[in-house]
């Protein structure tokens, strides 16, 4: 490992709970312990507790639209910071550091070129046969944007050809429809659960959409009234009723009845002319009112896109460091309470292990924090455990995976020391998520409290994820064998 931890809450905490093992000892009184431990967890975690009423729940999203240059400007500045923080922490023996991080400059490199650019990208998105290949044509083939007042150049329209093809509703992180500034959702009545659903998607990831009720004329004049009104009224907390309209890209042909002079009559099938007048009016207005504003919330959305992948890569590195660090803390928490004959001094033990743990792990996510700091949270990360259940929880799962110990002083040792070993690492684990999740905040600093409600889901989230058998039978067995070869060795 590139750094040292020094780890004074782990030896001085360890140490306490050596001398209160031994105070026990002189002393017939079993509360002492217990005492000394829940009041200085209750000292130490009631006012960080109280703080956390105050707090607000993070929110995960990108920046609302409308979005100004500042504002992308700034994201590429932080975006840049990021990629320097990974070189600096990618493993100078990694073959593959120069050539991801070369990958990942370049993609920062074009942003600004993004900037600059005088054509608005359109995709067209939708379900099979709604028509966004035959819609597709037509707009590229005989529909272009007037110049809009107060510009330069007109803002040209490209459609993305590549979003002709059909796509599945679920998979929403196709390329031409994030790189688009414009998304025309095609449907051809009312929305079924998975459309609904793609639309969500898209506007939550901040980006334009029309809504195209498509092959209007397949339905009864009122009909075709009754469904638009239903697209707009379900989406009326999120769309505004304008960018809801009604075409019939390819209207069915028409029969044509034409009485000769003769008096007989010929029929023939004439091909109605496309009803796209709605959509292309729309489509004006919004390019040549919003034109540069769809831009600058692309380019957005391409940085926090960015941003996200650096992160990605940035936490699996980390991630890969801090693994280590639990490992090593469930094994000395497994062996402290396997050791220790006094249960509430084993509480102590696992506090001052945490804390540590705690301190480790910010450093390594560039999210130090003091001493007082790590007591603090640890308290409370205990008290959290306690609070959710998840201690009795995990002495239910893992006692029948020890009924087969016969020697019944030695199963009690191993309970304890196989929940503490557990416990451990759902905290090391957890912190790890929350950490993760924290690092895309830059404002984030030694001071900056826990976020009581974020820690808590992810707590929930990482219990829930290791209740499985197959996990927890090879947890049992590694700490097992560790802690019976330990006292081999000690009897020895």
């Amino acid at each position: 490992m590139a750094f040292q931890l020094k780890r004074p809450i782990l030896v001085g905490g360890l140490g306490l709970t050596v001398s209160l093992w031994l105070l026990q000892g002189l002393h017939s009184s079993a509360h002492v312990g217990g005492s000394i431990v829940w009041s200085a967890i209750a000292l130490g975690s009631g006012a960080w507790w109280l703080r956390q009423l105050a707090q607000k729940p993070l929110d995960l999203g990108l920046p609302a639209r409308p979005v100004d240059r500042a504002a992308v400007d700034q994201e590429m500045a932080t975006v840049e910071v990021l990629i320097n923080q990974l070189a600096a922490e990618f493993p100078a023996t990694a073959s593959d550091a120069t050539e991801a991080i070369a990958n990942l400059r370049l993609r920062l490199a074009q942003l600004p070129a993004e900037l600059e650019r005088k054509q608005a990208r359109l995709s067209i998105m939708g379900g099979k046969s709604v028509g966004k290949t035959t819609l597709t044509r037509l707009l590229a083939s005989n529909w272009t944007t007037p110049q809009a007042e107060g510009q330069s150049s007109a803002l040209a329209t490209t459609v993305s050809t590549g979003a002709e093809r059909t796509m599945d509703l679920g998979a929403t992180d196709a390329a031409e429809v994030q790189s688009a500034d414009l998304v025309m959702f095609v449907t051809t009545g009312d929305l079924t659960d998975p459309e609904f659903q793609a639309i969500e998607q898209l506007l939550n990831r901040h980006q334009r959409v029309l809504l195209v009720f498509n092959k209007q004329d397949q339905y009864l004049p009122d009909e075709r009234l009754l469904v638009l009104q239903h697209l707009r009224e379900r989406l009326s907390d999120r769309l505004n009723p304008d960018d809801v309209v009604a075409i019939a890209a390819q209207p069915a042909p028409v029969k044509v009845r034409q009485h000769q002079a003769d008096g007989s009559v010929q029929e023939r099938l004439e091909q109605s002319t496309p009803a796209v007048d709605a959509l292309a009016e729309r489509l004006k207005y919004v390019l040549a009112n919003e034109g540069q504003q769809l831009i600058l919330s692309t380019v957005m959305r391409q940085a926090s896109l960015l941003k996200a992948d650096v992160l990605t890569e940035l936490n699996r590195l980390r991630r890969d460091r801090a693994l280590p660090l639990i490992e090593q803390s469930q094994w000395i928490a497994a062996a402290t309470a396997f050791a220790n004959p006094v249960p509430s001094l084993d509480l102590l033990a696992t506090a001052a292990i945490n804390a540590q743990l705690i301190m480790d792990l910010g450093e390594i996510y560039q999210q130090k924090f003091s001493l007082q700091q790590a007591k603090t949270a640890a308290g409370a990360m205990g008290e959290l455990m306690v609070k959710l259940g998840l201690v009795e929880l995990s002495s239910q799962a893992i006692a029948p995976l020890l009924k087969s110990n016969t020697v019944t002083y030695v199963a009690g040792g191993l309970l304890q020391g196989v929940s503490a070993a557990y416990l451990t690492r759902m905290a090391g684990l957890t912190l790890v998520e929350y950490f993760q999740e924290q690092s895309q905040f830059a404002n984030q600093t030694a001071d900056s409290p826990f976020q009581l409600e974020r820690l808590t889901q992810k707590l929930k989230a990482v219990f829930q994820a290791n209740q499985r058998g197959a996990f927890l039978q090879t947890l049992v067995k590694q700490t097992v064998t560790r802690l019976t070869s330990q006292t081999s060795a000690s009897t020895a």
